[in-house]
């Protein structure tokens, strides 16, 4: 036992550690906040693989598969466990899933470890022959990552954030040790030497595709598999830097890996694949990347309550690779749900409040009070209901599965 109170200790948008309670409660409100629950499907459930099961949108992805569209099968993920500091955020929000996923007795099974790795593609490919079937239906793809090791070749390669051409300066918002919001311009230098090839290997599209690539060698893919991978563009006011920089370059990568393998797979087992753009939203890789702080407070002070969440974002997606709703695709064969957030005249009335927005004007343009709280809650904390006062128990283990 190894009971203690957790307070939020933070550096910038980035806390040291994590509060399972809180983490727990909010994946059990994303559950609770899909509709249409359904019941246990048991052996016929189609058999699902999300790599980046814990965080984000791939958390998202693997709540609504289990609750919305009673999914079985696999998540992927990377995490750290309790030891001198609490586990990670992703560490207990993966032990609330499984135990919301066993409570609605969907047969679903957390691995902890590299997603680059073929050790973690072998062990996935042996699970779904063992235990699933020896077919998958369906794969997310919603990998954000620091860094990847090539398994053919060992190098090693690490992603950056850079504007391409030349040097990018945009206004970014932080907050002071009070919690006292600032606007200011920052510039971040431009790519060079090889950073565009590097972040373009951690990435973009390469990791997917050995992943279809390795479950076709092992014979797992079902007749009409589906994969999405997991996307994001954004808005002009940030595109200088994300769809525009080397981060761009990695999803415009990722985008003609779906066009590749929805050809392959229409040949291999009468499947597709496509990239799924999501809408913009508070997240742990989000908040590093400067100017989407600023960004996003800015969009929800525009739209409140409209914007749509992760959950019901992927929700969405569900429907539409399942089939209960028609597949809705761009001109680049792009799922989009991320109309709502680029529709012109909310771009137009965050673009006059970024013009706007100061250090003195920030509070009257920017929803400050929500987009704190979002990033609390990124790491448990800030979350109605949980009494931050009391002593909890933070050694929780990694999920194990049980004989199905």
């Amino acid at each position: 036992m190894s009971e203690r109170v957790i307070a939020p200790r933070n550096r910038g948008f980035l806390f040291l550690d994590s509060h399972p309670s809180g983490c727990a409660r909010l994946v059990g409100d994303m559950w609770d906040a899909v509709p249409a629950t359904v019941p246990s499907l048991g052996a016929v459930a189609p058999v699902a693989l999300v790599i980046g099961s814990s965080a984000g949108h791939g958390l998202a992805a693997t709540v609504a598969g289990l609750a919305h569209t009673g999914v079985r099968g696999i998540g992927v993920c990377f995490e750290k466990g309790p030891d001198r500091r609490t586990g990670t955020a992703g560490w207990y929000r993966t032990a609330a899933t499984a135990e919301l996923a066993a409570k609605h007795d969907r047969d679903f099974v957390f691995l902890n470890g590299d997603a680059f790795s073929d050790g973690m593609k072998d062990t996935v490919a042996d699970l779904v022959t063992e235990r699933f079937g020896g077919k998958i239906d369906y794969l997310i793809y919603s990998v954000a990552a620091p860094r990847r090791t090539d398994p053919d070749t060992g190098r090693k390669y690490a992603s950056v954030l850079k504007p391409i051409g030349e040097a990018y300066r945009t206004k970014s918002l932080s907050f002071d040790d009070n919690g006292t919001a600032e606007v200011a311009i920052v510039e971040t230098a431009a790519a060079d030497g090889d950073d565009i090839e590097q972040t373009v290997a951690v990435m973009g599209g390469a990791d997917w595709r050995r992943w279809i690539d390795h479950l076709t060698g092992r014979g797992l893919l079902a007749d009409g598999f589906t994969t999405a991978a997991l996307s994001y563009i954004g808005s002009p006011l940030t595109a200088g830097l994300y769809r525009q920089g080397t981060i761009g370059a990695a999803k415009a990568d990722l985008e003609q890996t779906a066009r590749d393998l929805d050809e392959l797979l229409a040949e291999e087992c009468g499947g597709r694949a496509v990239t799924s753009v999501n809408g913009a939203a508070v997240t742990q890789s989000s908040t590093a990347i400067p100017g989407i702080a600023l960004y996003a407070g800015l969009l929800r002070g525009v739209l409140g309550d409209r914007m749509v969440p992760p959950i019901g974002q992927l929700t969405a997606l569900w429907d539409q690779l399942t089939g209960a709703a028609a597949l809705d695709l761009d001109d680049e064969g792009r799922v989009r749900l991320d109309t709502w957030e680029l529709a012109p005249d909310v771009q137009a009335e965050v673009a006059e409040r970024w013009q706007a927005a100061t250090t003195t004007d920030i509070a009257g343009l920017a929803d400050l009070d929500w987009f704190r709280e979002q990033v609390h809650q990124l790491y448990g904390f800030a979350v109605p209901g949980i009494d931050y006062t009391a002593p909890i128990e933070t050694d929780i283990p990694w999920p194990h599965p049980t004989t199905p």
